[in-house]
């Protein structure tokens, strides 16, 4: 069970550094943002708004799919992910699409694994496609924001899923404390303000309170996992 539990880790975190190979990301960016989804939805397990979507086994299946956010990107060409300059409003269009791809590409998995699955295979793949289907929605709607002005369906608050919800506010963080071709990285400060200045607006009131609360502890995770300088730096 061990092995096998180790195996699927694996895999997962294959197919995250894949996706963000692409992106010319570090693994370290998928280290950063699955904490830092584990420090809100553990702050969050005991509210009452959020309590049942963090029940049992689906927090820690939250945190495990958190790095497949992004999975999507391996669909997306070349000329528009690594351009280094503002996108066009056609090539934002296309890049919006890694959402509906990496939702795709899990649903593909879910239905192709059930096509070829004997009756015995079906009634322990409960557990297995429980994951899959958590990571097919953070997948699918970390890039909703909460007053219904993201993507791909213009969501809006309680509608959003938890997880997607979570994984908005870590994904957002984690770009603003991050250099990039296009710009510097920001201190603690300025990051704090943009996140708080989203509250009820790109992010559910809730999830920035919880970041507020455990703010310091997204300031070490940052410190600890940063990227290695490079000779540009």
């Amino acid at each position: 069970m061990r092995e096998n539990l180790l195996i699927q880790d694996l895999s997962i975190r294959a197919l995250a550094c894949l996706a963000e190979a692409r992106d010319n990301e570090t693994g370290q960016h998928i280290v950063r943002t699955q904490i830092y989804v584990e420090l809100l939805a553990r702050k969050l397990a005991e509210h009452e708004r959020f309590r049942d979507a963090l029940a049992g086994s689906r927090l820690n299946m939250i945190v495990k799919a958190a790095p497949l956010h992004d999975l999507g990107k391996v669909g997306i060409p070349d000329a528009i992910l690594l351009k280094p300059g503002r996108l066009t409003p056609e090539e934002f269009e296309i890049m919006k699409t890694h959402t509906t791809i990496g939702a795709d590409a899990i649903t593909k998995a879910m239905e192709q694994a059930l096509a070829g699955a004997d009756d015995a295979m079906t009634e322990v793949a409960g557990s297995a496609f429980a994951f899959l289907k958590v990571a097919r929605e953070i997948s699918l709607s970390h890039q909703e924001k909460w007053d219904g002005s993201g993507y791909p369906a213009g969501l809006t608050g309680d509608a959003i899923p938890v997880s997607a919800r979570l994984m908005a506010l870590a994904d957002v963080f984690d770009a603003l404390m991050t250099r990039r071709v296009y710009k510097p990285p920001m201190t603690l400060d300025e990051a704090t303000k943009i996140i708080v200045d989203g509250r009820g607006k790109h992010f559910d009131p809730a999830v920035v309170d919880a970041f507020i609360a455990c703010r310091e502890r997204f300031a070490e995770i940052a410190a600890r996992y940063a990227d290695p300088l490079t000779e540009h730096d």
